[in-house]
Order: C-alpha cells, then sequence, then structure tokens
C-alpha cells in the first residue's frame, strides 16, 4: 500500500540506528519520506541512512544525545537545513539498564535473611540505574519533542508517534524501571494529545510486543542459541505462539503518519503483540 499523502514529508526517527526504529525509518522512506536518523551511536544511524539512500531513498544521519536540550537543539538545525523543518516525530529511543533490574522474578524470604552477591533483589536497585532509565524513556521523549514540535505546530498534517510497549499496560518481573518508564511513555501520549490537539499535531503510540533484537537477545536465547525459560513463558502467554517479526510493526505507524486513515485519532496507542495484552493466562 502506498501513502502518497507522506510523499515529500520529513521524519525525524530518534534511536534510528536500533532494529525496530531502523526499520521505521526505511518504512517511511519508501513512502517517499525524507528521514533524519538520529542516534546516540553516529554509526549505526549512518549505516540505516546509507542503507535508505542506496535504495533510492532521501535520509541522513545525526549523531545526539536525546537527554540533552543542547544536543538535539543542535540536531534540529541540522535537519532543517539538509532536509527542511519536521513533520513527523517518532519517539522510538529507549532502552533497559542491568542496574534497574532484578535478579529473580519474586522476592523470596531467604533473600531477605542470607544474602547471595550474585542476586540482585529489589532491595538491591541502585536508584541511579532506575533513573538513568526512566530518563532515557521519558526525558528521551519529551525533550525531543520540546525541541522539535514548535516548528510542527505551524504546518498541517504533522504527527507525533511515540514507542511505549506492552510493559505499559503490565509490568513485566524483573524489569521495574523500564516497566515505569514505558508506563509513562503512554500516559505521556495521552497528555501530549491533548495538550496538542488544538495546534494541530495529533500524537499516538505504538506498543510492541516481543521483538528478538540486540537489546534483549541476552533475555532471550541463551548463548548456545536455545531459548532461555523467560522465552517459553512470553511464547506461552503470546496467542500466535511466536515473536513479532520488525516489518510487522510498519503498518501501524503508516497508518498514524497519514491523515488520510488517522486524521480523527489522537491519544491512542495501538498494541502489537500476537494477542499477548488479550490473554489471561487461562
Amino acid at each position: 500500500m502506498t501513502h502518497e499523502n507522506l510523499k515529500g514529508r520529513v521524519a525525524v526517527v530518534t534511536g534510528g540506528g536500533g532494529v525496530l526504529c531502523g526499520d521505521f525509518a526505511k518504512a517511511l522512506a519508501r513512502q517517499g519520506v525524507k528521514v533524519a536518523v538520529l542516534d546516540l551511536n553516529e554509526e549505526a544511524a549512518a549505516k540505516v541512512a546509507d542503507e535508505i539512500n542506496a535504495a533510492g531513498g532521501t535520509a541522513i544521519a545525526v549523531g545526539c544525545n536525546v537527554l540533552e536540550t543542547e544536543s538535539m537543539q543542535q540536531a534540529r538545525e541540522v535537519v532543517n537545513s539538509k532536509l527542511g523543518t519536521c513533520d513527523i516525530l517518532l519517539n522510538g529511543a529507549g532502552g533497559n539498564n542491568p542496574k534497574g533490574t532484578t535478579t529473580k522474578e519474586t522476592l523470596e524470604e531467604i533473600d531477605l535473611t542470607e544474602k547471595n552477591p550474585d542476586i540482585k533483589t529489589f532491595f538491591d536497585l541502585d536508584p541511579q540505574g532506575i533513573s538513568f532509565v526512566f530518563n532515557l524513556n521519558f526525558l528521551g521523549t519529551l525533550i525531543p519533542t520540546q525541541v522539535f514540535a514548535p516548528d510542527m505546530a505551524k504546518k498541517d498534517n504533522t504527527c507525533i508517534v511515540m514507542i511505549t510497549s506492552m510493559n505499559a499496560f503490565r509490568p513485566l518481573t524483573k524489569i521495574p524501571a523500564y516497566s515505569a518508564a514505558k508506563a509513562a511513555v503512554k500516559n505521556f501520549t495521552e497528555f501530549m494529545a491533548v495538550h496538542f490537539a488544538e495546534v494541530g499535531i495529533r500524537v499516538n503510540s505504538i506498543a510492541p510486543g516481543f521483538f528478538s533484537t540486540n537489546q534483549n537477545k541476552s533475555l532471550l536465547w541463551n548463548e548456545d542459541g536455545s531459548p532461555t525459560p523467560r522465552t517459553g513463558k512470553i511464547l506461552a502467554a503470546t496467542p500466535m505462539k511466536r515473536f513479532g517479526k520488525p516489518e510487522e510493526l510498519e503498518g501501524s505507524l503508516l497508518f498514524l503518519c497519514d491523515e488520510e486513515y488517522s486524521g480523527f485519532i489522537t491519544g491512542t496507542t495501538i498494541a502489537v503483540d500476537g494477542g499477548f495484552n488479550a490473554y489471561s493466562g487461562v
């Protein structure tokens, strides 16, 4: 399906050097969108941009830090000078950190009475690690929006697409910081949808279910390539019994960006999860 309305528009994709957001960037480029691939890892961003350009699209790579306003302002200057002002902002930067993760799924009484240096309990979580994860996912969407939205408010048919997670609906075990942060992103989506409604910026989010990426590889697969127990639990709780493919997120993105299809949709979150959120376990 082609989205003629999107041709010639400018998209800014944060976290664009990653697997999922890199695929988002390529999907937009195939519709004739000029794409700025933003990432802390400029080399990863350049790889995505080079693939887009080699395929006949238009893209630039911009190295920047979504947690620093000055860095994002510099990125905006590059985007505006090379591609034009932003029409589509995809806030995809995010991630987790081991400092915000527990070793075990649940607290056991023995964890309170016998200290094991190999086990990190809820009480061992590093506040700085929690803060880093929360800031990366929440401030990492707030700051880019503060920088790019003023240009978007002066144009017609602009939109912001946030990337939240299934964790926003139900927290997963072991990763409290990431789960809380993604819930905040979902809530922030709804706030911004209301806040920006009168200036014409639609704001929605996509909540991916389980996709096997570099970021979660160690949680899902053993070193020998066999599935971890966590993978077994995930697939058992996913009615479609498999992980998602990055390209299966593209339809939701293009739907939300094209006002011909979603012009009266704002403040919503689309779950792309193989039925995970709908399944009660019985």
